[in-house]
């Protein structure tokens, strides 16, 4: 008899691309497969980029953008969805406007505020920024910005520390979050520390041992990407927001990526830019789901 596995969760990501596979779009599905969701994707910006930096980029007509969005929520009962990069005003503004009238269609929500790639080449046009931060950041259920994009989003400094990073996180919330994941890896800290802010100002830090490598590219993609993915084989629901188990189980697939790919050599010249994770790891057979 053949062994028919269950129907599996829907996750979609309204991202840009990635022709070399370690970011965006390309790395989502990777992810989502990984974690054992079945992926969707509506792209809503191109690049023309490698391991190497990001040669060229351009948005996606906004409205075929949308079109690609209900086309999927038309069919598909979405789980979670992944907010990645928004390319111009125009398409986060589209994609905003159809999350404020469809919001059950999506289930919960992470935006990853994609601003600048591994690189430090932007990725965002600067008057998309204000779309981002007044209208995409209060329908998510989580953000997960960098320490570059935290400090943008608040109009501050980028923090310098583990303190820095809590402050932003709350401050997050304060400007309608419903809870905020503020990334560390940009700190000299030894340890990888990220603050999570959520609920009634309740803070987590998330520790872990900061992983020698140059393979980084995508790192920011597969995390938010990961969070979805596991948000929606939990059963996180707009209800529950996005749990705490399931920011620590994406994050244990990201640091595990990390660490399994960080003696790679994809590249023709590995010694410059940065290569990519290995998405291929999969969930950790201890998880519990």
């Amino acid at each position: 008899m053949i062994d028919h596995p269950p129907t599996p969760k829907v996750a979609l990501s309204i991202a840009g691309s990635d022709p070399s596979g370690g970011a965006g779009i390309q790395a989502d599905l990777k992810t989502f497969t990984a974690l054992g969701v079945y992926g969707t994707a509506a792209l809503a910006g191109l690049t023309v980029q490698n391991t190497q930096g990001v040669r060229a980029a351009q948005g996606v007509d906004a409205g075929f953008v949308r079109d690609q969005i209900v086309a999927v929520i038309d069919d598909l009962p979405v789980a979670a969805t992944k907010l990645g990069m928004l390319s111009n005003s125009a398409v986060a503004s589209a994609v905003a406007d159809l999350l404020e009238q469809r919001r059950d269609d999506f289930g919960v929500v992470v935006l990853d505020p994609v601003m600048v790639a591994t690189s430090g080449d932007s990725l965002l046009e600067d008057e998309a920024v204000a779309v981002v931060r007044d209208r995409l950041v209060p329908l998510a259920d989580l953000i997960t910005p960098n320490v570059p994009e935290a400090a943008v989003l608040l109009g501050e400094a980028p923090a310098s520390d583990s303190n820095a990073i809590i402050r932003q996180a709350r401050a997050l919330l304060g400007a309608g979050a419903r809870a905020a994941l503020v990334k560390g890896g940009h700190l000299s800290e030894q340890e990888m520390v990220d603050a999570l802010a959520y609920g009634d100002d309740e803070i987590a830090m998330l520790t872990g041992p900061r992983i020698d490598t140059r393979n980084t590219h995508g790192t920011g993609c597969t995390l938010s990407s990961a969070i979805a993915a596991v948000a929606a084989k939990r059963g996180d629901t707009r209800a529950t927001g996005v749990r705490l188990p399931s920011v620590e189980q994406g994050r244990d697939y990201l640091m595990r990526a990390l660490a399994s790919a960080s003696q790679w050599r994809l590249s023709r010249t590995p010694e410059t830019g940065h290569g990519p994770v290995n998405h291929m790891v999969g969930p950790a057979e201890e998880l519990s789901w």
